[in-house]
């Protein structure tokens, strides 16, 4: 009986799997097999969007498209029955366009052809349509090559703006992975603002769904989806002005900003040196790279964001701005007779003789060491490290350029933090003037010095569309006012650090001046330097922040570092000076001296 029940077992469990089988066979596979039967005759075919122009606020092109041809040649032709065709092709087109080998041709299509591709192989890009036009019809006519029109990127402007548009690029297999989009586009963003908005800039893809037979022929539509075409892309740029401060700038490596005080809109910005962005579309050249990468003032790296420069002498504001709220007497004064002395140390002012009794507009003016020295050790440096916090110092300014820096916001529980150190006197002294481990970006000093031209703390932008209202920090506007005091000071009295070096300026201005030293230079890059070239490079960096019409209800920020340029107002006054009367010019600022 046993015996019996272990056969019927075995035979119920047979029963059982033929079942499962026939239930997967005739059901569950047919699901299967009818997805992929549609795939055998259903095609979708994706069109893509000419990708969106960049414009200024003026309307003028910045990144456009211009128009041209591609070459595709029937595939299946590397056979040794096709492949006297496949030669007959390749020879069309390297006589008429002998920029192409024929080697580089046979190698594109061996790579690209297979013998599921029913498709014509893409050989040949792009061909600039003037250069391709008259040669039209040869090529049309022929039933085994496919000609595409296609469009190219281009940067009309060169080396204008260069690192705040960015440029495009082939995309890669991990940029395919990110964007399905750039599978069909085969270019994608890769810098600037063509990579921070390139999902609005690539728009959206179309596709149209065919019923197709076995030789590949279109039957009858099934479904079509229209390309989005609402992908331009307009920003605060004038890039009459950009041409200026670009040409103003010429020969010098550093940053320059012009910023609308109000609500932030940058109305020309440059990193420089600055590189065609063009040169990239179709892949830069080894020399060319290796040109650029060994340049030691940095082309690659975009200064606005992603420089990290001590202040020096431009951050007084916000320091004095944290002795008044922490504690501080407006008419607080001190006497500076050159120097301060710390346990062992003497921590001078610029000025060896010393500024005498200075308060807070004074010092301000003539940029005095002693008086934020010794204001410096009655505030302590976290209570100032938070002020600057508020006043974005050490903060993202949300630009929209990628990989933006914080750099460095100094406090006792950073160092400990980093450095696993205590924080010293010392260290609050060299902090105090904007020294020490203190480091900004230009784009953070821009923003810094608009809260105090316009009282309130903006969101620096290009795009039109990305608007953010200015934010209120509360500040007590009488201590507004003396700091705005001791900055017209500086571009207008007899003893102020940039008087002499804004006089051409149509435009009344407020300012600070600054001078960062340079604490070292990367090993890698002073083993390659000649002895003239290490001096050059030692030598301090040169800030000048402004902001004008001093009394005017609109106002204008233009911030400059000069790497390596010495005092800010000798280097960088003529080329402020001549910024503010650019805008004059061009109608942005309406009240003059």
């Amino acid at each position: 009986m046993r015996r019996l029940n272990i056969i019927l077992v075995f035979i119920f469990i047979i029963l059982l799997t033929l079942l499962s089988r026939v239930y997967f066979l005739s059901i569950k596979s047919n699901t299967y097999y009818e997805e992929l039967s549609k795939r055998n005759y259903i095609k979708r075919v994706y069109e893509v969007p000419n990708r969106g122009i960049i414009r200024d606020r003026n309307d003028v092109s910045l990144a456009m498209n211009k128009l041209g041809f591609s070459i595709n040649i029937k595939p299946h032709l590397r056979s040794y029955k096709n492949k006297h065709l496949l030669d007959e092709l390749v020879s069309l087109i390297n006589e008429h366009f002998p920029q192409y080998s024929k080697e580089s041709l046979y190698k594109k299509y061996k790579k690209l052809d297979s013998s599921y591709k029913h498709d014509f192989v893409q050989i040949v890009d792009y061909i600039p349509y003037d250069n391709f036009f008259s040669k039209y019809t040869l090529f049309n006519t022929n039933d085994n090559i496919e000609i595409k029109s296609e469009v190219k990127r281009i940067y009309p402007y060169g080396k204008n703006a260069s690192h705040i548009i960015g440029y495009v690029g082939k995309a890669t297999k991990k940029d395919i992975d990110n964007n399905e989009f750039s599978r069909h586009s085969s270019i994608i963003g890769k810098n600037g603002l063509e990579k921070f908005y390139n999902s609005k800039l690539q728009g959206k893809l179309g596709f149209k769904d065919t019923k197709v037979n076995a030789l590949n022929k279109e039957i009858e539509v099934l479904k079509e989806q229209k390309i989005s075409t609402n992908n331009d892309l307009k920003i605060s740029l004038d890039i009459n002005l950009q041409k200026y401060v670009q040409k103003a700038f010429e020969g010098n490596s550093g940053a320059v900003i012009v910023m609308n005080a109000n609500n932030g809109e940058v109305l020309a910005a440059g990193s420089y040196p600055e590189f065609d962005n063009n040169i990239f579309v179709d892949g830069i050249s080894v020399k060319e790279w290796e040109d650029m990468r060994n340049d030691f003032n940095h082309p690659f790296t975009n200064k606005l964001v992603n420089g990290k420069y001590p202040p020096a002498s431009v951050i007084k504001m916000g320091i004095a701005l944290s002795f008044l709220e922490n504690g501080i007497k407006p008419n607080y004064e001190i006497f500076d007779n050159g120097s301060i002395k710390i346990g062992k140390r003497n921590f001078r002012c610029w000025k060896a003789s010393g500024h005498g009794i200075v308060g807070f507009r004074k010092a301000i003016r003539e940029s005095c060491d002693d008086f934020f020295y010794k204001g410096s050790l009655i505030v302590g440096v976290n209570n100032i490290s938070k002020t600057l916090k508020k006043l974005g110092i050490g903060e993202k300014t949300g630009i929209e350029l990628t990989n933006e820096f914080y750099a460095t916001n100094p406090n006792k529980a950073w160092k400990q933090d980093k450095y696993k150190q205590p924080w010293y006197i010392g260290d609050t002294i060299n902090a105090s003037i904007g020294q020490g481990y203190m480091s900004v970006t230009p784009m953070q000093i821009a923003r810094f010095t608009a809260f105090f031209a316009s009282g309130k703390l903006p969101k620096p932008h290009f795009s039109m569309e990305n608007y953010e209202a200015p934010e209120n920090l509360n500040v007590n506007m009488k201590y507004l006012n003396m700091i705005r005091e001791g900055m017209y000071d500086v571009a207008n009295h007899k003893k102020g650090t940039a008087t002499r070096h804004l006089k051409n300026s149509k435009v009344k201005l407020a300012a600070k001046t600054g001078t960062a030293q340079v604490i070292s230079i990367p090993q890698s890059e002073k083993v390659r330097m000649k002895e003239s070239e290490l001096e050059y490079y030692h030598r301090s960096h040169a800030w000048l922040t402004t902001y004008g019409p001093y009394k005017a209800k609109e106002k204008y920020v233009v911030t400059i570092l000069v790497e390596h340029g010495g005092h800010g107002g000798s280097a960088a006054g003529e080329m402020v000076s001549g910024i503010y009367n650019k805008l004059i010019e061009l109608g942005y600022i309406k009240e003059t001296k």
